[in-house]
């Protein structure tokens, strides 16, 4: 052998070590690989709900990431992104990780709430925001009326063909925004939420 092949030869056994120790083989790096949940929780909104709150001063607008739509035949929409978690939707438990936020204004006293770490929450049963400066969540929109979960491939979805103003989200909304506007069990739209878990 010559010196240059058994240098290579050293060189290559002293690699494979190498990653052995680290823990970078090909192997290893395939078993740790993973991929994040996907899916979506797209938010109807309801057209008289938005003409009345227009009307009482109050403008809601999804923040990044989520991302505002509209159509003629349907009106407004918010769509926010899956970002993680672990949920069983059929067994009413679990917790979905949303992106994006929500920016509440009153044009008429100029105050706002945020709300931030969006998520669906199958415990509660609702859609819950984090209060900017805050770290409880609130509960804001419960999925009621005809609900339907079915499962397909891995993919769990959740529709709801009405949205309404949870209890807690009404008063922390109005006391926030100086409003008696939002009350409990409003019509605020409906929902249809897909989750695929990560592997």
């Amino acid at each position: 052998m010559s010196r240059i092949s058994a240098r290579l030869a050293v060189t290559a056994v002293a690699a494979a070590a190498a990653l052995a120790v680290t823990g970078l083989s090909d192997t290893a790096l395939a078993a740790t690989a993973t991929t994040a949940p996907t899916g979506s929780l797209v938010v109807q909104e309801d057209s008289t709900f938005l003409k009345d709150a227009a009307a009482s001063g109050i403008i809601a607008i999804a923040l990044p990431n989520a991302t505002p739509g509209f159509t003629s035949g349907t009106g407004f929409s918010a769509t926010f992104p899956v970002t993680g978690g672990t949920v069983n939707l059929p067994g009413f438990y679990g917790n979905v990780s949303l992106g994006g936020g929500l920016l509440l204004v009153n044009i008429k006293t100029g105050k706002v709430a945020v709300f931030n770490k969006l998520a669906f929450s199958a415990d509660n049963w609702a859609v819950t925001g984090v209060p900017l400066g805050q770290s409880a969540p609130v509960l804001l929109l419960d999925p009621v009326g005809n609900t339907s979960v079915t499962t397909s491939a891995g993919t769990q979805t959740l529709t709801s063909d009405d949205l309404e103003i949870d209890p807690a989200g009404a008063q922390y909304a109005d006391t926030q925004l100086g409003t008696t506007f939002f009350t409990a069990g409003q019509h605020a739209g409906t929902a249809n939420l897909t989750f695929t878990p990560g592997s």
